[in-house]
């Protein structure tokens, strides 16, 4: 009973919304808003076909700057070695 009772429901959803977009098709501007509506569905197409290497490209990303990280910082070798300083040039006698 209460599946019937859902169909029903249901059915008369689906009816309601038809004539809602009959009317709707009818209104002054509706055919622009159409258009406009259409024009939007295309440009996130292309957007969401243009995003979609992100993902890949940020873990790639990743992988590099890590991989500078471990060039940038000292090694053990060259942390223990004494620095060196120039010498200044031997003062000139006049």
């Amino acid at each position: 009973m209460a599946d019937t009772k859902q169909q029903d429901l249901l059915g008369r959803f689906a009816d309601l919304s038809e004539g809602a977009l009959q009317r709707l098709s009818e209104a002054p501007g509706a055919d622009r808003a159409v258009q406009a509506f259409k024009g939007l569905a295309d440009k996130v197409d292309e957007l969401q076909r243009r995003t979609r290497g992100f993902e890949e490209l940020e873990k790639r990303l990743a992988k590099l700057e890590k991989r500078v990280d471990g060039l940038a910082k000292p090694s053990r070798a060259a942390s223990g070695s004494r620095s060196h300083t120039p010498k200044s040039p031997p003062a000139k006698k006049t």
